[in-house]
């Protein structure tokens, strides 16, 4: 079957061989420029780590409402704990997307002012090992999308360190996102409406169902079914913002299943990879030029992100 979007794997930008490193660089930034989407093969996220994790988020989704709601904490935007059924909509829609979600922040390492910023994570009493389990998971992608993004740099032209004390201690999330079954006739909702993600990039390891879609330039609807232990990462509204539209956050949807499989629910683990509130999000002047001509006012990431949770329902 062919290929939606291209495969790369991880391992020819960290292994030795410099041509293969430079070839990841330039098939990435290909990608990236031309659909916004890749699958990644040797991303070294454990699968015993993401199969766990799988596990103890069907546990948790399957308790009961009252149980669950426990964990979701009023004021903080959806940024930790649980966030119920039906709340976030796409920026463009008023109708809540078919979903619930847990999410899981950073954990501030050393002595860093940031600390401040950033709210508790919820521990879920009730199933502890969901919890610990979830910070080892944000540490690995955390890993390997700090290495997508020095690629991403060398592909933008800058020094391949160049996002990393910006992402340091970063406002990045982990999400786990469960479609329950679909009961009844949907009130013109599908399972997540067409949207742009916020961040620099997303990782996203398999969902338990398919589902995703991806809108290319020529308004066609692909499916993306990425095979087992490949994620599929895609570039974010704040690395377009930065390259000045060079690189391309794509329109992307999660449809209904068909009629016949209404009852099979979906679970997927997305990694919103954020910087510190504090990175300037003014683009490249690499990126500006008579051909493309400046799209974009100045802004930080903690002030776009802000605008966007205000658009998309969790923050007032």
């Amino acid at each position: 079957m062919e290929r939606a979007i291209p495969l790369l794997d991880l391992r020819d930008f960290t292994g030795d061989d410099h041509q293969k490193k430079m070839q990841f660089v330039a098939d990435l930034y290909k990608a990236f420029t031309e659909i916004g989407f890749v699958c990644i093969e040797g991303h070294g996220i454990p699968d015993a780590l993401v199969d766990e994790f799988y596990q103890l988020s069907k546990q948790f989704f399957s308790f009961p409402y009252e149980v669950k709601t426990k964990y979701e904490v009023e004021g903080l935007a959806g940024q930790r704990g649980y966030t119920s059924f039906g709340k976030e909509h796409a920026k463009q829609s008023k109708v809540g997307d078919l979903k619930e979600f847990f999410q899981i922040g950073q954990t501030v390492v050393g002595e860093d002012e940031i600390r401040s910023e950033y709210p508790d994570n919820v521990v879920v009493t009730d199933l502890p090992a969901f919890s610990e389990l979830g910070i080892r998971l944000y540490r690995s992608f955390e890993a390997s999308g700090a290495q997508l993004l020095r690629a991403i740099a060398l592909g933008l032209g800058l020094h391949e360190t160049y996002f990393e004390e910006k992402i340091r201690n970063g406002n990045s999330i982990l999400r786990a996102i469960h479609y329950p079954p679909i009961l009844q006739e949907p009130d013109s909702a599908i399972r997540s409406e067409q949207h742009e993600d916020i961040n620099l990039i997303t990782l996203l390891v398999g969902a338990s169902a398919g589902g995703l879609q991806v809108l290319t330039k020529e308004g066609q609807w692909l499916d993306i079914a990425p095979r087992d232990r490949e994620i599929v990462v895609n570039v974010g509204d704040m690395l377009q913002r930065l390259a000045n539209n060079t690189l391309k956050s794509t329109t992307h949807r999660v449809v209904n299943p068909p009629r016949e499989a209404w009852h099979v629910p979906r679970l997927s683990i997305p990694f919103f990879l954020h910087p510190r509130s504090s990175m300037d999000l003014t683009c490249l002047p690499s990126c500006v030029t008579p051909l493309n001509q400046l799209h974009y006012e100045p802004i930080t990431a903690g002030e776009y992100l802000n605008e966007r949770l205000r658009e998309i329902g969790l923050k007032k």
